[in-house]
């Protein structure tokens, strides 16, 4: 897997912290000769989780205070600071689903905007067991459910699916059949 590079320059700025964001700024020299400034903005990376169980995909239904109507997703979130991505997917599932796995493995890893300093971490959980009930944040409602692998496919058409970066390789699968068989493969193990 490729190393990603999306960082900032040594003579960058911060010029305003969020809860969420932060702008950063710096002086860069133009082709011209003549100096402007640009930006950026970074937050905390975040972990998905594909969880299988059973010859299915666990997936959530989602509701947010911020969010007009309920979205489909996979579990995840933030990475909390210094927090290693496998160690944040592990606990997303767990907190978010009550579900937990033994068998891990990181499917893709992706900084899906170029004026953003944000790493999105996929991972694949196989073998899913239910181990507790859920903890929940306080802005969260969450229904889970188990569907296929086909119908996991389908996501790539739900305009209010949460996961936009795992839409291109959901919809490659539906039309790629070695690619599909590949995901089949890497998502059960069979």
């Amino acid at each position: 897997m490729k190393k990603l590079n999306n960082q900032l320059p040594l003579n960058a700025k911060r010029a305003f912290k969020g809860e969420i964001f932060e702008v950063w700024q710096w002086e860069q020299k133009m082709f011209d000769g003549s100096v402007e400034i640009f930006e950026k903005l970074k937050r905390s990376n975040t972990a998905g989780v594909i969880a299988a169980a059973g010859g299915k995909i666990l997936i959530q239904a989602q509701e947010q205070p911020d969010k007009p109507e309920v979205f489909a997703s996979i579990p995840g979130g933030r990475c909390e600071e210094g927090e290693d991505s496998l160690v944040a997917a592990k606990r997303e599932l767990l907190e978010e689903t009550g579900y937990a796995s033994d068998d891990w493995e990181l499917w893709n890893e992706q900084e899906p905007v170029s004026k953003l300093i944000w790493t999105v971490y996929t991972y694949i959980a196989r073998d899913c067991v239910y181990k507790q009930p859920p903890r929940l944040d306080a802005g969260e409602k969450i229904t889970i459910r188990f569907i296929s692998f086909d119908e996991f496919l389908m996501l790539s058409e739900d305009k209010n699916f949460y996961e936009k970066e795992l839409v291109n390789a959901l919809y490659r699968a539906r039309f790629d059949k070695k690619f599909r068989e590949e995901f089949r493969k890497l998502l059960f193990k069979k």
